[in-house]
């Protein structure tokens, strides 16, 4: 059967078409395949800053706390009922002041007594003398009357050294703390009549961990803040030998002046303690990061061109940036990308 040409036409275009077809299919599909055999790029881009050495003060920080130079409860050397207490409690006290006063009961006469008898043997010796100088008393007798009178003058300090002893008295200048008995109480010998603190020098004490405490050398400068605000300059004076078992951290006492005793014992103070000097780096405080282990540092481009990491220790925050030390020579910190890249992996610097 013969096909019309029409037919022959419109058969024509459909097999073009379908040719068509056929031949984009099998480019096209040959074109997805090179684009998916192609690897992806995906190199990190971080930005950098490269950052050059200076040399910093080091100091060695502890949290501390004032306290008393010296705190002593004034104890009676004697027995007795109280007859006064002159000082007000939290008052400052001189050297030698009463704090305490006993009755003096019989002790003053005791010492009127001793001192009649010292005159009567200072007489007898007296006589005695002259009468062994023109032969009528013997040497012996002199002799035995110059002990009596001896012993009579160690009664007098005796019976003195009683009476004083009702008068209880701050040992050295300071503050009379508190008052451990009243007017009418009894003293026993030994009984506390108050404690006396002494805040001029003042004193800060604290613990310096294992790891910074080789930095810390006797009359070392010191810097301290109190939880008040206030800041007072120290030198440290005692650094112990033996660390506690528990904290592995070494006790540090600290002196400073403190005139008219107006800073009181136990606040709470941040300590810096001078430790020499260091090389350090200004780090924007963004760059800070923490690594898998939990501790602080930054991360920078290696010489290798790999992501590294190191840990830092800040010595001082300012409006510029934080120094740290930590770091050797210049180093190239990563500033911008640092939380999406780890250590020893590649990446692309911005600009480099």
């Amino acid at each position: 059967m013969r096909l019309e040409p029409r037919y022959m036409v419109v058969g024509g275009i459909v097999g073009v078409f379908a040719l068509y077809f056929v031949v984009s299919a099998v480019l096209g599909g040959h074109g997805h395949a090179a684009k998916a055999s192609a690897p992806a790029d995906t190199t990190p881009t971080v930005q950098v800053s490269l950052l050059q050495p200076q040399m910093r003060p080091d100091t060695v920080a502890m949290r501390g706390r004032t306290q008393a130079a010296r705190t002593v409860s004034v104890r009676s050397e004697t027995a007795g009922v109280v007859a006064a207490t002159p000082v007000r409690e939290g008052s400052f006290v001189r050297a030698g002041q009463v704090l305490c006063k006993l009755k003096v009961d019989a002790r003053q006469a005791t010492l009127d007594q001793a001192e009649a008898n010292l005159r009567s043997k200072q007489l007898t010796q007296k006589a005695s003398a002259e009468l062994a100088a023109r032969g009528f008393r013997s040497p012996t007798q002199l002799l035995a009357d110059q002990a009596n009178l001896d012993q009579a003058s160690a009664s007098v300090r005796q019976a003195e050294v009683a009476l004083n002893q009702t008068d209880i008295r701050a040992p050295y200048a300071g503050v009379f703390n508190e008052r451990d008995i009243e007017v009418g109480g009894y003293l026993a010998a030994g009984g506390a009549c108050g404690v006396v603190i002494e805040l001029d020098p003042l004193k800060i004490v604290g613990d310096v961990p294992e790891t910074e405490i080789g930095k810390v050398k006797l009359g070392a400068p010191a810097h301290v803040v109190l939880a008040s605000g206030e800041k007072i300059d120290a030198v440290v004076y005692y650094i112990a030998k033996d660390a506690d078992p528990q904290t592995r951290t070494y006790p540090v006492e600290l002196i400073a002046r403190n005139p008219g005793s107006a800073v009181r014992s136990g606040l709470s103070a941040e300590v810096r303690i001078d430790a020499g000097q260091i090389d350090a780096h200004l780090v924007p405080a963004s760059s800070l990061v923490l690594d898998s282990a939990g501790r602080q540092g930054v991360r920078y481009i290696g010489s290798s061109g790999l992501v590294a990491f190191a840990p830092v220790k800040v010595l001082d925050e300012t409006s510029q940036g934080v120094w740290v030390s930590g770091l050797s020579g210049p180093v190239r910190v990563i500033t911008v990308g640092q939380a999406y890249v780890s250590e020893g992996q590649r990446a692309r610097v911005a600009g480099g």
